[in-house]
């Protein structure tokens, strides 16, 4: 049977049987330490994956001086002692977290998708039914964000000629917005 140290040596040149084998050696030990250092399931299940990750990160860097067990429980005391100070700087969770959870509205919601749907096609209704130059206007102004000054540039007019355009063309499509969801 293959020493721990030797299987680590082996893993870091590239076997990754001999990786199988030291994580089937130590990963139930290994588990039942968190697990009862947390007495929390999922947690356990968290830093048991960061301990991996640890060994699996720094394998290349490994060198037997000592016990493979030795410095495998040392990350994880380092990740058990990382855990308690974050909490003693993190204020417990309200006791009802879970109930202001299901209260925060899902933005990606099948309903809610459908609805800004039907917004956009409401209000791209609303511009072609606009002058030409009144929906030109409105379109530099809020998907551009041109100044006056500039949509006057653009289009040739002056300033106060833009703003007469974009303030009709805002009044329309306030109108029309409004019959279309009353």
């Amino acid at each position: 049977m293959d020493s721990d140290e030797s299987l680590m040596l082996a893993w870091a040149a590239g076997d990754a049987t001999a990786f199988e084998t030291l994580y089937g050696r130590h990963r139930q030990r290994l588990y039942r330490f968190l697990l009862r250092q947390l007495r929390d399931g999922p947690l356990a299940d968290e830093l048991f994956q960061d301990i991996w990750q640890k060994v699996v990160t720094a394998r290349h860097g490994w060198r037997p001086e000592a016990l493979f067990t030795t410095w495998l429980y040392r990350i994880a005391h380092n990740r058990l002692a990382d855990h308690w100070r974050a909490l003693q700087h993190r204020p417990p969770a309200p006791d009802d977290a879970d109930a202001r959870t299901e209260r925060v509205p899902d933005p990606d919601t099948p309903e809610r998708q459908l609805s800004d749907f039907e917004q956009r096609r409401q209000l791209q209704v609303a511009l072609d039914t606009l002058p030409p130059e009144q929906r030109e206007v409105v379109l530099l102004r809020l998907e551009q964000e041109l100044t006056l000054e500039e949509i006057g540039e653009v289009t040739g007019v002056g300033r106060e000629t833009v703003k007469s355009r974009l303030r009709y063309a805002m009044d329309k499509l306030r109108a029309h917005l409004g019959s279309a969801t009353a």
